[in-house]
């Protein structure tokens, strides 16, 4: 099996579908977007660094809002227009990095782990419930889904620590701690493998890991932070 590959974590003058932006920073590292008259960009409203004068700022709604709210989770985003530069910060050590989603693409990726993306990228997520929830206090976790609908666009993401992608061929599985996972293809499956570990005379423990299967790219987070301890 071939490791997984450390993702870039620097960009300059980066540009796709239309849209520039450029990767700063080694341990707590920014976003900057440069937004032209007709761009947006909607993210978390906690993570703006500063912006021009001339970019306005406003609300963007979310699909399903009332059981997000129920379960704790944000239920609006923020959404920026141009033109001029903003820039984005998560007040965490990590690794920010891009997507780039051609037009009906679509990406999952683990709770708590979105920072910002273009406005032509629909946004909605999957309640998972099921054996995963002993990981999460009983509560079930989310699945956020981001999909290209409406042509090219960027999706930025922040990985506590250091972030890998593994591109699993059809049928190739990994065993990952089920904090340490970040993002996947739709095509890859994700189950909950429970083992028992135990010596026979003393009290044992359980070995909890996902099983994800190929084919498609799974990302990997080196520092993992567990769903009631990430920052909200």
């Amino acid at each position: 099996m071939q490791r997984p590959t450390l993702l870039a974590s620097t960009a300059t003058d980066e540009t796709f579908a239309g849209v520039t932006y450029h990767l700063d920073g080694e341990l707590v590292p920014a976003l900057t977007v440069e937004l032209n008259s007709a761009q947006t960009v909607y993210f978390e409203h906690h993570i703006l660094l500063w912006k021009h004068p001339s970019v306005t700022i406003g609300i963007r709604a979310m699909r399903g809002a009332f059981k997000r709210m129920m379960a704790g989770m944000q239920i609006f985003t923020t959404e920026a227009q141009g033109p001029g530069q903003i820039a984005f910060s998560r007040d965490a050590a990590g690794h920010v990095f891009a997507l780039h989603l051609r037009q009906g693409e679509e990406i999952h990726v683990r709770e708590h782990q979105f920072l910002a993306a273009t406005g032509n990228i629909d946004y909605t997520f999957e309640r998972v419930r099921g054996v995963a929830n002993m990981l999460f206090g009983g509560t079930g976790f989310f699945i956020d889904k981001f999909h290209g609908a409406h042509g090219d666009g960027i999706l930025w993401l922040h990985g506590y620590g250091n972030v890998f992608e593994k591109v699993l061929a059809p049928g190739e599985a990994i065993d990952v701690e089920p904090g340490a996972w970040l993002y996947k293809d739709p095509s890859v499956r994700m189950e909950t493998n429970i083992q028992r570990l135990s010596t026979g005379i003393f009290a044992g423990m359980n070995l909890v890991m996902n099983r994800f299967t190929g084919p498609g790219r799974l990302g990997l987070q080196s520092m993992y932070l567990h769903a009631e301890t990430a920052d909200t």
